[in-house]
């Protein structure tokens, strides 16, 4: 299978890596273009795949053509490359809030739409996949097989994809944001700055961890770590008395409505 990926950023990365990793696809089948030389050079270098001079070249003879570019520059690219793409490609989109039908442009593009997530980079990912209109199931398992190598791939329905870019695709930044804040507060009760941190992030992969493998609720997980009148009591007190809760749903509509937002710009 020859896949192209316009695009050679951090997610780019990720899923070439992975693939390549675990052998769903080989580097020479694999062609990336950017318009970032020393990004280029640096995916050549690293992953092993082959460069394109431009765009055009790029897609001529791709079965699966993946768009990883930034959603704010997809009118601009698009209208110059979609003309180039075999009508028979499979197009791949990880752009947040580009809609299948906006991909489509009216034709009878088969498009697959994917929100994947930073973690993927180590193969941690979490990834929402769903077909447009014209998708075939044959389609939706090469995008589910080349997402699982970077870690887990669900199914979803298109409008589902806001709800997945609120809580998996931005979810990433939430942790590392509360891990700044666990690591700052550590250090203003005297730990240095290597020992907050270290403890922080090593709690929160931790926990993540035991919740994942675990086959009880994560409020059962929080109530077993939390004894009546005791230290973790005081502090999901404080929490629940702040309205944290409200505050990280207030988050997620955020992210929800910009993803929205970025589908009807």
């Amino acid at each position: 299978m020859k896949i192209t990926f316009i695009g050679a950023g951090n997610m780019a990365e990720a899923i070439i890596a992975g693939i390549i990793k675990n052998k769903k696809i080989s580097e020479e089948e694999i062609t990336i273009s950017d318009i970032s030389q020393e990004r280029l050079d640096y995916m050549k270098q690293t992953l092993g795949v082959k460069l394109a001079a431009n765009n055009t070249d790029a897609v001529k003879d791709a079965e699966v053509v993946v768009l990883a570019i930034k959603p704010q520059v997809f009118d601009n690219v698009w209208e110059s490359l979609q003309a180039s793409i075999p009508s028979s490609a499979l197009i791949i989109s990880i752009m947040a809030g580009i809609s299948s039908d906006k991909i489509e442009s009216g034709s009878k593009r088969r498009v697959v739409r994917v929100m994947p997530n930073t973690p993927s980079l180590i193969g941690e990912g979490a990834s929402g996949v769903a077909p447009g209109k014209y998708a075939l199931d044959e389609d939706m398992k090469i995008a589910l097989d080349l997402m699982s190598a970077c870690g887990l791939a669900l199914e979803f329905s298109e409008e589902q994809l806001h709800a997945v870019t609120a809580l998996s695709g931005s979810g990433p930044a939430y942790i590392f944001y509360f891990i700044e804040a666990m690591r700052d507060a550590g250090i203003e009760l005297g730990l240095s700055d290597e020992q907050a941190n270290l403890l922080a992030t090593a709690t929160v992969s931790g926990a993540g961890k035991m919740a994942q493998i675990s086959n009880v609720s994560s409020e059962e997980l929080r109530n077993r770590v939390t004894s009546k009148g005791g230290t973790t009591a005081a502090a999901i007190n404080l929490l629940d008395e702040q309205k944290i809760k409200d505050t990280i749903y207030a988050a997620m509509n955020a992210a929800y409505n910009r993803s929205k937002e970025l589908g009807e710009s």
